[in-house]
């Protein structure tokens, strides 16, 4: 029985339809890198504030963005107590997504005060479960401040809570030297990262390491010119912000069994 034009008309709409919803259909979402830190990760508001910069701002560089997007949510200022206290962290949370990446940089600002009137910051100085109440003269409340890694291991719980992959970095150093070496933060922050992601199942970068070879072998003089200002020894300019993204790159790269090293170039 040969098929009539109804039939034939019928077949080719549904066939329409099919291709329709087929191309209609929303491309695959790609996943997201967050970054969050201070002023050496993101300073100012990102555009090079008064020509220093952080890392974050050329870390796409070394990333395939057609496959995967990167937001920079660092804020100059931030401990990483702070970074949460502002609600910062809050905000990238909500947008966690299974598949998600977060590196966490802090360090530089946890040394200072815990309840100063011009910042209040600080945060305990261990990878410890102690604690210690103190009013906050900037918020004009009590406040319970924990250790630095415990804050680092929270963010790395809830990151993991979200289905998204929790990164550490140990904090770049700083543009000062002894005996022709950059002083590193080995015993301190570095060491209370490595143990916070360890304990949380986090990956870890040791950047304060990686960075601080590199740092030496170029020698004090090029890394307080071409990488620093003489004004300024903690944020780099453009040069050392681009040292340290391509460093942050490889750290990436030499993580076995880190999923994100499949969207570098």
């Amino acid at each position: 029985m040969k098929p009539t034009k109804t039939t034939l008309a019928a077949g080719l709409l549904c066939l329409a339809l099919l291709l329709a919803a087929f191309t209609a259909r929303p491309p695959k979402r790609k996943p997201t890198l967050y970054l969050i830190g201070d002023s050496t990760v993101k300073n100012g508001k990102g555009r090079g504030d008064g020509g220093l910069w952080g890392w974050g701002n050329y870390l796409p560089a070394h990333f395939d963005t057609t496959r995967i997007r990167i937001e920079n949510d660092a804020l100059g200022g931030t401990s990483s107590r702070t970074f949460q206290t502002k609600g910062l962290w809050e905000a990238v949370r909500t947008k966690l997504q299974p598949g998600d990446f977060v590196i966490m940089q802090f360090g530089h600002n946890d040394d200072g005060p815990l309840a100063d009137t011009a910042r209040a910051r600080g945060t305990l100085k261990s990878n410890g479960e102690e604690s210690q109440e103190i009013y906050n003269p900037l918020t004009k409340q009590q406040e319970v401040v924990h250790s630095y890694g415990w804050y680092l291991r929270k963010v790395i719980s809830e990151t993991k809570a979200k289905g998204a992959t929790p990164v550490v970095c140990s904090l770049v150093p700083r543009n000062g030297w002894k005996d022709g070496k950059v002083n590193r933060a080995t015993t301190g922050y570095t060491q209370w990262a490595a143990e916070a992601a360890r304990q949380g199942g986090a990956y870890f970068i040791d950047l304060n390491k990686l960075v601080a070879d590199k740092y030496d072998r170029e020698g004090e003089a090029k890394v307080g010119t071409v990488y620093f200002t003489a004004k300024d020894h903690t944020h780099t300019i453009e040069a050392g912000a681009q040292l340290n993204a391509a460093t942050v790159a490889e750290g990436i790269r030499a993580t076995k069994g880190l999923a994100l090293r499949k969207y570098l170039k």
